[in-house]
């Protein structure tokens, strides 16, 4: 890190026309004023955006970095499911050790923070009598604190209500100091043992203060509406602020007489929503023929509800999903894309499915590039977002608490593609 910066000038800012200076001041932004013309950086201690867009630091919703890195481990996922990469995990994590996940997870971690993320919510399966993952997590926690805060949730992977001793490892989880209480009712044995695992998680969630993000509907079949049951359970103990349903990939198959009634309740219920783009894309659809399903859900249309949706990355070179980079702007693209969401009015907007959306999901109380907060931040390439997307180059720099932790020259594109061509 830097000696701390006391502004950032020559930056543009979503919504806003011209160029602002960002002033910090002990380690939280201070005034935004306006800049009549460009300025010159004084001194080191002054970050020149040179009329870049700058965004609050990324927000990574959701991954599973337990997993992370273990791709082929002990042998691929070759039908591509969702299930043999459970089978795939649950052989990998018969030999996982503290220092394994340790390792694993903090390299990824800096693969993230070299992308601009600073927040990140992972999920860890705690469908393990000795919860080995879960240990070394929240050592992981606390030794990555200063370039990334990390909320961790009590996953079971294979179940609360059909694992053996489901119940009790989830309170062991909570416990020993798991933020967020998780769930996975589409896989439990029954409908009726999914229902019980999504009111006693919630439960569970309400009686320790704790968050809650269920894996809900993650698969393609229509008759998969756990949803309404965690919508429902949220605004009974008028939690929904609090409560994230991630996935939700049946509500592409639902159909619209049916999404009419739910959405009623999904705007009751305040419930946030995360969409992870290119593992859906992935790994639903499977079972179809042609036409195949997207499997993802209702973005544009939850966005319009005036629900919070953010997009995640879900697994990085994992048994579910073997690609991965870190970079978000390569999410969001994917996301864009596969949800129909390239029309301008969407892309203007783009942005706060990777930032203030998932701030949202994730309940931070500070964050935002505002008089007062943490002086954390990003600076892009591009002075849109539009440009940004175009390119999705990385980021130019990332500012925490106004030390700059990543900080790298800005590509210029088209002389990259002069130098490369021989003639045109």
């Amino acid at each position: 890190m830097t000696d701390c910066l006391n502004a950032v000038i020559n930056a543009r800012l979503q919504g806003r026309d011209g160029l602002y200076s960002l002033a910090i001041e002990n380690g939280r932004f201070g005034a935004i004023t306006s800049q009549s013309a460009e300025l010159k950086a004084l001194n080191n201690q002054q970050l020149d955006a040179a009329g870049n867009l700058v965004t609050p630091a990324f927000v990574e919703p959701h991954i599973h970095l337990d997993a992370a890195m273990t791709a082929g481990e002990p042998r691929w996922n070759q039908s591509g499911t969702l299930f043999e990469g459970i089978e795939c995990w649950g052989e990998r994590k018969a030999t996982l050790t503290r220092d394994d996940v340790i390792g694993r997870a903090e390299q990824t971690l800096r693969l993230f923070a070299a992308h601009g993320i600073q927040y990140v919510r992972t999920h860890v399966d705690v469908t393990d009598p000795q919860l080995t993952a879960l240990q070394a997590m929240l050592e992981v926690k606390e030794r990555v604190s200063g370039y990334v805060d990390l909320q961790i949730v009590a996953f079971p992977q294979e179940g609360i209500c059909s694992f053996r001793n489901g119940r009790e490892l989830m309170e062991e989880a909570v416990r020993l100091g798991a933020d967020v209480v998780g769930g996975i009712p589409h896989f439990e044995h029954t409908r009726d043992d999914g229902v019980a695992s999504v009111r006693w998680l919630v439960e569970l969630a309400q009686r320790h203060d704790l968050l809650v993000d269920v894996h809900c509907d993650e698969i393609d079949d229509p008759g998969s509406r756990f949803l309404e049951v965690l919508a429902a359970e949220a605004l009974k103990l008028d939690y929904g602020s609090r409560v994230t349903a991630s996935h939700t990939c049946a509500m592409g198959s639902y159909n619209d007489a049916y999404c009419s009634r739910l959405f009623r309740l999904l705007k009751m219920s305040g419930l946030r929503f995360l969409c992870m783009p290119t593992e859906s894309l992935h790994l639903q659809g499977r079972f179809d023929g042609y036409p195949k399903r997207r499997g993802l859900t209702r973005v544009p249309e939850l966005l319009d509800a005036g629900l919070k949706v953010a997009f995640g990355q879900d697994s990085i070179r994992d048994p579910w999903y073997p690609m991965g980079n870190g970079n978000m702007l390569r999410t969001l693209d994917s996301g864009l894309h596969a949800c129909h969401m390239l029309g301008m009015n969407w892309i203007d907007r783009s942005l706060e499915l990777i930032t203030d959306n998932g701030a949202a999901a994730l309940h931070l109380q500070q964050y935002g590039i505002a008089e007062g907060l943490p002086a954390r931040c990003v600076v892009l390439q591009g002075q849109t977002p539009y440009e940004v997307l175009l390119n999705q180059r990385p980021v130019v720099a990332s500012v925490r608490d106004g030390q700059i932790l990543v900080q790298r020259a800005a590509e210029d594109p088209m002389a990259a593609l002069n130098n490369t061509l021989v003639s045109v």
